[in-house]
């Protein structure tokens, strides 16, 4: 650490990140830093330098990217070792190295963020909560004890199209999934109540009508998301409540629900007395089109997290109620759960109210998108749909191949994808598709193999198989 703190001379730098990268490969240059030494824990260096974690973070990324460094997760980040004494990745053709076990998998199945500079801001901030002094750590949480938390959130919502927006119609929950829960415990009355799904959808929205004893119907989709005549025939024959959506990042599909259609199905739901819940937990990026909650202000119901963007670890999620039904939410979350933990709350506000995470959030974006176009670059011969801003492909099958065939093949080889099958009712059927998440903990090399992997597969598929 010594000869990074003499070498650094942030005068003369337009950024603070720069002059730390900058001191480090001078370090490495000189050899005062050798191929597979070990560089400080990010907290640490910044706490000598006098800046902020982030900062360090960003230079370590950087370099990272450089091929200078290399971030083993779990273990730190180090100097480079030349290719020759890099350990071996995957090659091409599936084969993984004998000596891998089980961790060997690499795991397509759901998005997973890299750290780039999210884990030390955390630790950073719980370093903060720390040295709090509050009574608030001996009291039960109260409405006006998670106004911070709300501003904050406000703020993280900045430039998304909700219509007028109070900090007093925001609820936190423990993440998405938690919820939608909490919007179908303040919406859903009576003993058997209908909610109504994309036939490919997200399925927390079944477990959660699940939990309230709701019965869940299908509406059918196009390639602009729910058709709206279908659903104005299922509203009316079932009598449906709540409608679960995700009009910006339609999981599994990446459907981008447009203007025009959102507007004639938030004519539907009005006409019916219809809420509407808009899942809005996997986007990334700027909205496209306004939310229902803009379109529909007294029946639409917003869901999002900081889970895509910055971390699932902490379970943080918020809920927009309508300006009329805001008492009603309030209440289902005091009377279910009281509210966040307060420390969870305090660490909430303190992150989304510094700059230094939307400038974390913004390279976790840029992550994702490469690893998306270095996956369409192998796989661009088929049925893929994909967008820069969507931390999956939705990948229609060729002919020959089966869902849960394809899937068993693919975990055979070391790679685990997601079914159709798991975006549907139990009785319904599904199309022979699968969704492909972006891995960022992984190496590109080794995420790279494992698209090469699925490729290789699809380009054989079992003779046996009939479609």
């Amino acid at each position: 650490m010594d000869t990074i703190l003499q070498l650094y001379r942030p005068e003369g730098h337009p950024a603070k990140y720069k002059a730390v990268a900058e001191a480090i490969r001078q370090a490495i240059a000189e050899q005062l830093l050798v191929a597979g030494s070990q560089l400080p824990p990010v907290r640490d260096l910044a706490w000598d330098l006098k800046i902020t974690p982030g900062t360090v973070a960003r230079a370590y990324t950087t370099l990272t990217d450089e091929g200078i460094l290399t971030a083993v997760v779990g273990r730190g980040t180090f100097v480079a070792l030349p290719e020759a004494q890099q350990p071996g990745v995957l090659d091409h053709r599936c084969e993984w190295p004998a000596q891998q076990d089980d961790s060997a998998m690499v795991n397509l199945f759901s998005p997973t963020l890299p750290d780039v500079g999210q884990v030390a801001l955390i630790q950073d901030g719980l370093t903060r909560l720390s040295s709090r002094r509050s009574l608030d750590l001996l009291s039960y949480p109260t409405r006006d004890t998670f106004e911070p938390a709300r501003q904050a959130v406000m703020r993280w919502l900045a430039g998304t199209p909700l219509g007028p927006l109070d900090p007093d119609d925001i609820v936190l929950s423990h993440g998405g999934q938690n919820g939608v829960t909490l919007v179908m415990q303040a919406v859903l009355r009576g003993r058997r109540p209908v909610v109504v799904v994309e036939e490919l959808c997200y399925p927390g929205f079944r477990r959660a009508a699940e939990l309230m004893r709701a019965e869940v119907v299908t509406v059918p989709m196009d390639g602009q998301g729910i058709i709206p005549e279908a659903l104005e025939a299922v509203v009316s024959r079932h009598n449906a409540q709540l409608l679960c959506t995700s009009p910006e990042i339609q999981n599994p599909t990446g459907i981008i629900t447009p203007l025009s259609r959102r507007k004639q199905i938030a004519e539907i739901a009005q006409r019916f007395g219809m809420q509407i819940l808009e899942d809005d937990c996997y986007r990334i990026a700027q909205s496209h089109h306004l939310c229902y909650r803009a379109l529909l202000p007294r029946h639409s119901w917003y869901v999002a997290s900081i889970s895509k963007a910055l971390t699932p670890a902490l379970r943080v999620g918020f809920v927009v109620a309508p300006h009329e039904k805001r008492a009603d939410l309030r209440r289902v979350a005091e009377h279910g759960f009281f509210g966040l933990a307060l420390p969870l709350a305090h660490l909430t506000a303190d992150l989304l109210m510094r700059e230094e995470t939307y400038e974390i959030v913004a390279r976790v974006n840029d992550t994702l998108a490469q690893l998306v176009r270095r996956s369409v670059n192998i796989l661009g011969g088929f049925d893929i749909a994909w967008r820069e801003d969507v931390p999956f492909l939705w990948l229609n099958l060729p002919q020959g191949w089966r869902a849960g065939a394809f899937c068993q093949a693919a975990e055979a080889q070391g790679v685990q994808v997601r079914s159709a099958e798991d975006f549907t009712l139990r009785d319904a059927r599904a199309p022979h598709a699968v969704r492909i998440a972006v891995n960022a903990q992984a190496s590109v090399e080794r995420f790279e193999a494992a698209i090469h992997c699925l490729r290789r597969l699809l380009d054989n598929p079992p003779e046996q198989i009939a479609v």
